[in-house]
């Protein structure tokens, strides 16, 4: 091979490179990683307590953990590098008869505290599409 046809194949595939761009960042980038994360959850947690429709499910509960656990569920859940160790979410939800209502109640404070961390709309829509599978053991189906 000569090396004006290395030189040759070498620009050809440093233009491809080119057309292709940079990825796009993953969900879990998206959402800020484990630090981003944690704020949509602090925020979130804010927003409980302030709706009156669903404050009253939360009663009680050790914050800290609770913040713990649902960052490290997102997280995973976003394709992060985060191991969920809660409890099953039947188990967790078995004696709160939660009211369809009350998940709509959740994840649109879930979305407000998202919009309200600059997550892009696509990501959020990604986000909650990984969470929709939870429904039926978060409602006890």
């Amino acid at each position: 091979m000569s090396r004006f046809t290395v030189l040759a194949a070498a620009l050809v595939l440093a233009g491809c490179q080119a057309l292709q761009g940079t990825p796009e960042p993953t969900l879990y980038q998206q959402l800020g990683e484990r630090q981003g994360i944690a704020r949509i959850v602090e925020d979130l947690l804010y927003r409980i307590v302030e709706d009156d429709r669903i404050n009253h499910q939360f009663k009680g509960m050790n914050v800290a953990q609770f913040h713990r656990n649902l960052t490290d569920q997102l997280c995973e859940l976003s394709g992060g590098p985060c191991t969920y160790t809660g409890r099953e979410m039947r188990e967790l939800h078995a004696d709160m008869a939660i009211t369809d209502t009350q998940f709509n109640a959740l994840a649109e404070n879930l979305i407000l505290a998202m919009e309200e961390n600059n997550v892009p709309t696509g990501a959020q829509n990604r986000m909650i599409k990984r969470l929709v599978p939870l429904y039926p053991d978060i409602r006890n189906l």
